[in-house]
C-alpha cells in the first residue's frame, strides 16, 4: 500500500503492509492526526509510538474498504500518546485494554465499538477530560464501575452486550446526556440512575426490564411525547409501570407512582 501524507514520516515508508495518513486537522485546530490503515490489521509497528505529539489516532477500518482488522492487544506504548484528544479502535478484535490508558489524559473521545471486550481496566477512570465513550457491541455483563469516575462524560454508548447491572454510582455522572444500553440484560435499574438529571435521550429498548424505579420521573429531560427518540423501552416486558404509561412520558410516570403511594 501507498504512503500518503502531508509530512515526510520516512520510518513509516518502509513497511509496504502499511498506508498511513497524517494531516491537520482543521476541526481540531491542526491537530497533527494520524490513520492507520492495512489489509487484516494485526499490529502496530512500535514507530508508531514516538509520535509524542499526536492529537488523533484512528486505527479503525475505513467503511468502504472492508479492510478486516483483527487487533486483539493494543501495545502498552499507548500510554507515551499523552497529547491524544480522539483515539478510534472500533471494529477489531480486542479482547482487553492496557492500564497505560489512563495516562491518556486528554483524551476527549474514545470507540471501542465492535470488539470483544470482557473488562475496562480501573485506570479509564482517570480519563478526566473524556466526554465521548463507545462500547457497543462487545462481550460486558456488568457496566464497568470505573466508568462512574468519568465525572466530564456526556455520551456513552454501551448497547448490544451482555450487562445486567448497573452500578448505584453512576448517579455521580451529572453531565451524562445521552445513554444508549439497547440490547441487554439489564432486569433491574439502580435507584441512583435517576439522579442523571441532564438525560435527555435513553435507549433502554430490548432489555428484561419489569419495573421502572420509583423516582423515574425524576428524569425531566427526557421528554418522548415530544420527541419520540428521547427515550425507548420497546422489547421490555413492563408490567410496573405498564408500557401504555411509559408511553406517556416522564409526567405519565409520575402519575402513575404517585397513584400507587395513595
Amino acid at each position: 500500500m501507498k504512503l500518503a501524507c502531508n509530512s515526510p514520516l520516512p520510518f513509516l515508508t518502509t513497511d509496504p503492509q502499511w498506508k498511513y495518513l497524517t494531516e491537520h486537522d482543521p476541526q481540531y485546530e491542526g491537530g497533527k492526526k494520524v490513520k492507520l490503515a492495512g489489509k487484516e490489521l494485526m499490529s502496530v509497528p512500535q514507530q508508531l509510538f514516538a509520535l509524542e505529539g499526536l492529537q488523533v489516532l484512528e486505527m479503525s477500518p475505513e467503511r468502504e474498504s472492508c479492510l478486516r482488522y483483527q487487533m486483539d492487544l493494543i501495545p502498552r506504548e499507548i500510554g507515551r500518546l499523552r497529547n491524544l484528544t480522539l483515539l478510534y479502535l472500533d471494529s477489531n478484535n480486542l479482547r482487553e485494554v492496557p492500564v497505560e490508558i489512563g495516562s491518556l489524559v486528554k483524551l476527549e473521545r474514545l470507540t471501542l465499538s465492535n470488539n470483544s471486550l470482557t473488562s475496562l481496566p480501573e485506570e479509564i477512570g482517570g480519563l478526566q477530560r473524556l466526554r465521548s465513550l463507545h462500547l457497543a457491541n462487545n462481550s460486558l455483563e456488568a457496566l464497568p464501575a470505573p466508568l462512574c469516575q468519568l465525572r466530564n462524560l456526556v455520551f456513552l454508548d454501551a448497547s448490544d452486550n451482555h450487562i445486567s447491572t448497573i452500578p448505584n454510582a453512576i448517579c455521580q455522572l451529572q453531565k451524562l446526556e445521552t445513554l444508549l444500553l439497547l440490547f441487554n440484560s439489564l432486569r433491574l435499574l439502580p435507584r441512583g440512575f435517576c439522579s442523571l438529571k441532564a438525560l435527555s435521550t435513553l435507549w433502554l429498548g430490548q432489555n428484561k426490564l419489569k419495573e421502572l424505579p420509583s423516582n423515574f420521573g425524576q428524569l425531566v429531560n427526557l421528554d418522548w411525547g415530544l420527541n419520540y427518540c428521547s427515550c425507548n423501552f420497546e422489547g421490555n416486558p413492563l408490567a410496573r409501570p405498564p408500557p401504555e404509561v411509559c408511553t406517556g412520558g416522564p409526567a405519565a410516570i409520575r402519575g402513575y407512582f404517585a397513584s400507587q403511594r395513595e
